[in-house]
């Protein structure tokens, strides 16, 4: 994974801290982090039967790797909330914080006497983003990415999606939760709650499928034969060669007549840049983007 590249610390001087588990929130703090914010995470104690060095966000049995990317520079200390120990510990960090990120449901937050209502009397000036699987009532109902990805028809067929999209979008919109508390409490200079659900979140990536843009048939669905999925000789290649210029040198590599932007459609020619591609190597087709000007990607194998 390449290093990503430093950003402006807009977030400096602003502490948040993080009782949020497995993958959305601490997504969401790793790139507040990385936008100059001091950040701290609680997590529950380790399991008893957790291998060394294992901690008590599930993530970390899940995937190890996954954790550790997720948590460098992150200040973690392990604290059991449900104990008076552990809340002293809670309402000391919550004292020196701007904004508090959670994952637990609605019901879980009231028995730590996390509620909005109780968190605004005693900390004014403390922001709330709540990252919860769907919005309002729904809120405790259980879910996961998967539920909430089938429920916007974001998943087709039997196979599984290639990554937790919910979570991870999930995750962009806590950041920007965030942003607009650090935002308001500059203005107003009180705390304000925000609630982020996964469910939303899926339904923010399937809007072009909404639209209709994504469904079978359509230019970006399948129906336009620049913007395919094709086997070649020795894998699969990528093509996005949507607009008419992008098509038009498509056609010319592939030895077609251009006619309109309209023979892109016809199953002629995707049968005929199907026969095209199925000739060439992954090496080939590179070097035919290179000199063509096409968008693609290839997929050895």
């Amino acid at each position: 994974m390449t290093t990503p590249p430093k950003t402006p610390q807009a977030l400096k001087g602003v502490r948040i801290l993080s009782l949020s588990l497995n993958l959305p929130g601490p997504a969401a703090l790793l790139r507040l982090k990385r936008m100059g914010a001091s950040c701290v995470k609680l997590e529950p104690p380790a399991p008893a039967n957790a291998p060394a060095g294992g901690t008590g966000d599930p993530m970390c049995a899940y995937s190890r790797t996954a954790y550790d990317a997720l948590h460098p520079g992150i200040r973690i200390q392990a604290v059991n909330l449900k104990t008076e120990a552990g809340q002293k510990v809670l309402k000391r960090e919550l004292t020196k914080t701007d904004v508090l990120l959670t994952s637990f449901r609605p019901s879980a937050l009231n028995k730590l006497g996390l509620d909005w209502a109780s968190l605004h009397r005693i900390f004014p000036s403390l922001s709330l983003v709540m990252i919860v699987g769907a919005p309002g009532a729904r809120a405790e109902a259980p879910g996961h990415d998967l539920t909430y990805l089938a429920e916007n028809d974001l998943v087709t067929g039997l196979d599984l999606p290639a990554t937790l999209y919910a979570d991870m979008a999930g995750a962009l919109m806590a950041v920007e939760a965030v942003l607009q508390a650090v935002l308001l409490q500059g203005k107003t200079g009180k705390g304000h709650r925000f609630e982020v659900a996964l469910s939303q979140a899926a339904a923010h990536l399937a809007l072009p499928r909404h639209w209709g843009l994504t469904l079978p048939g359509t230019a970006i669905g399948g129906g336009h034969a620049g913007y395919q999925l094709y086997p070649c000789l020795d894998g699969r290649v990528a093509l996005a060669a949507l607009e008419p210029h992008f098509a038009k040198s498509l056609c010319a590599a592939a030895g077609l007549a251009w006619s309109t932007p309209a023979m892109m459609m016809e199953p002629a020619t995707q049968q005929a840049i199907a026969g095209f591609v199925a000739k060439l190597s992954c090496r080939e087709l590179e070097q035919l983007a290179l000199e063509h000007d096409i968008p693609l990607h290839t997929l050895p194998n």
